[in-house]
């Protein structure tokens, strides 16, 4: 079933977001870092055909319309709020809900606040965003291999850095996505703030002025997907999650790395419909 693109304005911003069925339960999708909604394709497609609704974002500072200037507008809290105003723009009192890395960080947070909205919740590649900010300050492992957030933060130099040769360092990191994903994804961080947009859910999101109280047990019907060669995220936090799954947990480990839809696409799919199907809206 074809995708189409949909210009919607939650509040004071626009956002381009991708639709997939027109009737069914509802379901949204959270892109990560640096990705845009795009990477959602094959799964929406798989999703519509199944009988669901799924709408995907380019989110906040990705989509044109979308990007306040300042990190204080990259907040948790602001982001959570663009989640649950997309759903109420559907009319969807209950919907499912699926993230990858920092959008599934996110969904960590909408989920543990929100359980009376999301019908059941999928992770891929980011475990618990508690278990992972203990793993990132308690584990060498972990913690190493996190260094990039903190160059992240540096506002204007990691721009620079980033964008330089025609956004070399992006196109590098995006060598498991087709030539068609990484056009798009070169229209969308070549528009003026967009990078800076995107690395701001870095800087306000994971700020000290604004602190994120910790989403504590997840009681939501839960998948997690994580492939065990992510150079971005190693075991120990995947291994700490257990602990924080008050209600139904699955786990599935795949033999790939962090670009899980481009990497084992079949698995997934089949992983998330499975979810979706055992957890339908009451």
């Amino acid at each position: 079933m074809a995708v189409t693109t949909e210009s919607i304005t939650l509040g004071d911003l626009t956002f381009d977001v991708r639709v997939a069925g027109t009737s069914g339960e509802g379901v949204i999708l959270l892109h990560g870092f640096p990705e845009t909604s795009h990477m959602w394709l094959p799964l929406m497609e798989v999703l519509a055909d199944a009988g669901y609704h799924a709408v995907a974002a380019d989110q906040r500072g990705y989509s044109e319309g979308a990007r306040p200037e300042g990190k204080h507008h990259y907040t948790y809290d602001a982001l959570a709020k663009d989640v649950l105003a997309l759903a109420d723009h559907f009319g969807w009192e209950h919907f499912h809900l699926i993230g990858h890395d920092h959008g599934a960080g996110l969904g960590w947070l909408v989920t543990g606040r929100h359980p009376e909205r999301v019908a059941s919740w999928t992770a891929m590649s980011v475990p618990h965003i508690d278990a992972f900010g203990n793993a990132i300050a308690s584990n060498p492992e972990q913690s190493e291999k996190s260094q990039y957030i903190l160059f992240f933060q540096q506002e204007g130099a990691a721009e620079e850095a980033m964008s330089a040769n025609d956004f070399a360092g992006l196109q590098t990191i995006w060598n498991q996505s087709s030539a068609a994903e990484r056009k798009e994804y070169l229209r969308v961080f070549r528009q003026p703030g967009a990078l800076t947009g995107a690395l701001n859910w870095y800087r306000g999101a994971l700020s000290t002025d604004h602190p994120r109280e910790p989403v504590g047990e997840i009681s939501t019907p839960t998948l997690f997907i994580w492939g065990n060669q992510d150079m971005a995220i190693g075991r120990p936090g995947v291994d700490a999650t257990p602990p924080l799954m008050a209600g139904p947990y699955r786990f599935v480990e795949l033999d790939v790395g962090h670009w899980l839809i481009q990497e084992a696409e079949t698995e997934v799919c089949e992983a998330v419909v499975e979810q979706l199907k055992n957890y339908p809206i009451s």
